[in-house]
C-alpha cells in the first residue's frame, strides 16, 4: 500500500510558520493560530500513531507544531504586555481626570 500524506502536515507547517510574526500584532493573530496549528497537529499526530505504516510528511508536522508553540508562546506574552500596559495608562488617565475634576471644584 502506497503512503499518503498527512492530511494537515502542510496547513500545520503553514500555519505554525505565520503564527510567529504575526504575533507580534498586539498577540491576538498569533494566538489564534498557534491553537488553530495546535489542534490540527493533534489530530494528524493521533491519525499517524494509530497508523504510522500509511502515512509520511511527520517531519512538516512536528515542525508546524513547534513553530505554532512558539508563536502561541510570543503572542500570549505581547497579549500579557499590552494588557497591562493599557490598565497602567488607564489607572493614570482616569486619576488625573478625576484630580482635574476634583481641582475644578
Amino acid at each position: 500500500m502506497e503512503k499518503r500524506e498527512l492530511p494537515n502536515a502542510t496547513a500545520v507547517l503553514v500555519l505554525g510558520i505565520i503564527s510567529i510574526p504575526t504575533s507580534f500584532c498586539y498577540g491576538i493573530i498569533g494566538i489564534v493560530l498557534g491553537i488553530i496549528t495546535l489542534v490540527l497537529s493533534n489530530r494528524d499526530l493521533k491519525r499517524y500513531r494509530e497508523e504510522p505504516e500509511l502515512y509520511t510528511g511527520l517531519q512538516n508536522l512536528n515542525a508546524g507544531r513547534i513553530c505554532g508553540i512558539i508563536g502561541l508562546s510570543i503572542g500570549s506574552l505581547f497579549f500579557i504586555i499590552f494588557l497591562i500596559y493599557f490598565i497602567f495608562v488607564g489607572t493614570l488617565l482616569f486619576s488625573a481626570l478625576g484630580a482635574g475634576a476634583a481641582a475644578a471644584h
